[in-house]
This record gives C-alpha cells, structure tokens and sequence, in this order.
C-alpha cells in the first residue's frame, strides 16, 4: 500500500474525484429522464433523452458502479476500472451527441404522437438544458476515468483500515510480538474459542 494514499493530501484528491464523478453520473442519469425535445402541440408526447438514446440511463448506472469499485481496489485493478469508467463517459456524450440527430427525434414524435392527433407533421424543437446538462456528467465521467487512472494509485481503498489491523493481529488474535508457539498464547486462543492451527 503506497503510504501517500493516507495523507492528507490524497484523501482531498480522493473527496473531491469522488464528487465530482459521481456528480456526473448523476448529471447524465437526471437528464435522461428530461424532455429533451418540445412538440408544437398541447396532446403531444415529448421524448425523454433515454427515450431518443437509451444507453444514457444504463451507462450512469454502470459509471456509479465504477466509483464504488475504484474505491474498492487498487493497483492495476483500479487503473482498469478508471478505463471502464472513462468508457462509460465516453458513451455517455456519445449517447446525447445522437440522441439530438433530427431523424431521430422526427421518427420518436411521429411514431409515438400517431394515434393522438391527426394534424399529421408535427413541429418541435430541442430544449438544449438537458442535452448540455447530460454532455456536462458526461465529460465529467471521462474525467474521473482518467483521473482514477493516473492518479488512482495515490488513494487509499475501502480495505486499507483492514489491512493495517491484519498487521497488528494473526487469525487467533494473537499480537505477532508474541512467539508465534508460547503455550500460554495457544491456550488463550482456545479459551476465546479460537483454532490457532489454522
């Protein structure tokens, strides 16, 4: 374990990616569920951005998956999980740069609008908050991929306070100061109800 990841100053690095990326994944997942297209009739559906791009929902449900697991390794398991995650960015603005292609929205409204009104061609036009606002989490997810990826190594993980106890104490409870055979040691595990053979 790199013993910076305990320093303050990692721990700040560490505080402030995870906000920050999790902040995007919540960017995109919130504008996902926002019209993202206005209709120029009152009975009218309008689309959602996961309605025109359905990979937005899931690839923030899978970048918040990502935060928690570089939280939960290190080395190069967290370097490849900042990979995952800056892939999952990526697909992110990927997913709201064609969700604004205008066929798409064109076939959406006309598909989805038929049976509720009979004026045939139906107008609309981008509501541009919610693209931006989904382009925004999504740059900030490919961000805090590559952050996690070269600077990952730095932070401590979820296990650190475990491994850092596993130093003071063997499996029967024993300290390692204490001779690892003192009989008094082995008849105080058994007395805890401890196997010290294993």
């Amino acid at each position: 374990m790199d013993s910076s990841g305990s320093s303050p100053t990692a721990r700040r690095e560490l505080w402030a990616w995870l906000a920050l990326t999790v902040l995007g994944c919540l960017l995109v997942l919130l504008a996902a569920g926002r019209e993202w297209a206005r209709v120029a009739h009152a009975a009218a559906i309008a689309p959602t951005g996961g309605d025109l791009s359905p990979v937005l929902t899931p690839v923030a449900l899978a970048g918040l998956a990502g935060v928690v697991a570089v939280l939960a390794t290190k080395g190069a398991g967290r370097r490849a999980v900042g990979v995952l995650l800056a892939l999952c960015g990526v697909g992110g603005a990927w997913g709201a740069w064609t969700a604004l292609d205008g066929a798409t929205v064109t076939d959406w409204v006309t598909e989805r609008n038929a049976l509720r009104t009979s004026l045939g061609h139906l107008t609309w036009e981008i509501a541009p908050l919610w693209p931006i606002v989904a382009g925004a989490g999504a740059a900030l997810m490919i961000a805090g991929g590559a952050v996690a990826i070269v600077r990952g190594g730095r932070w401590a993980g979820m296990s650190a306070r475990y491994e850092r106890g596993g130093a003071r104490a063997d499996k029967s409870g024993v300290s390692p100061a204490a001779p690892a055979h003192d009989d008094k040691a082995l008849w105080d595990a058994l007395d805890r109800g401890d196997d010290p053979t294993r």
